[in-house]
Order: structure tokens, then sequence, then C-alpha cells
């Protein structure tokens, strides 16, 4: 932390429930991804989709080839494979 920043133990509190749950949060965000992807209609929307999929997977412990597989696919179909099994 920066010099002279001190968090209050409720904010400390919240800091520390976000980072024992930072997993469930990045699952949570591939889901919503998955359901945007599948409904979006533009393939310029659908580009920014993978480029957020693409950060949020680097953010979940998975496989680095499975990863690069999904981005090279982009299909949704197989993202919401890997979030089964997540």
């Amino acid at each position: 932390m920066a010099k002279g920043q001190h968090l209050t133990k409720y904010q400390q509190g919240i800091v520390n429930r976000y980072y024992e749950h930072k997993d469930t949060i990045g699952v949570q965000r591939l889901g919503e991804l998955v359901s945007e992807l599948y409904l979006c209609d533009s393939p310029a929307k659908a580009d920014k989709l993978w480029k957020q999929a693409e950060v949020a997977l680097a953010k979940v412990s998975a496989d680095k080839a499975t990863i690069t597989k999904i981005l090279a696919a982009r299909k949704p179909e197989l993202l919401a494979e890997l979030l089964k099994k997540l």
C-alpha cells in the first residue's frame, strides 16, 4: 500500500473478502460473457467481447493451451465447456 494510506477495519474486511472470492468473481464474469456471446449480433461487438473473455481467462486458473484453443476458435460453446469444468 502507498505510504500514508490506512484502511479502516471495515475496509480491510471488504478487500479481504474480494481476494477470497476472486476466482468465483472471474468464473461469474466468464458466464456472463458466454451469454453475451451467444446473443451477440454484430461482429464488432463479438470482437470486443472476445477481448474481454481473453482478459477474464487470464485471471482464472485454466490451462494455457486450452485458453489458446478457445480464443483461436472463437466458439462460445468451447468457452461454456471450460466454464463447466471450472
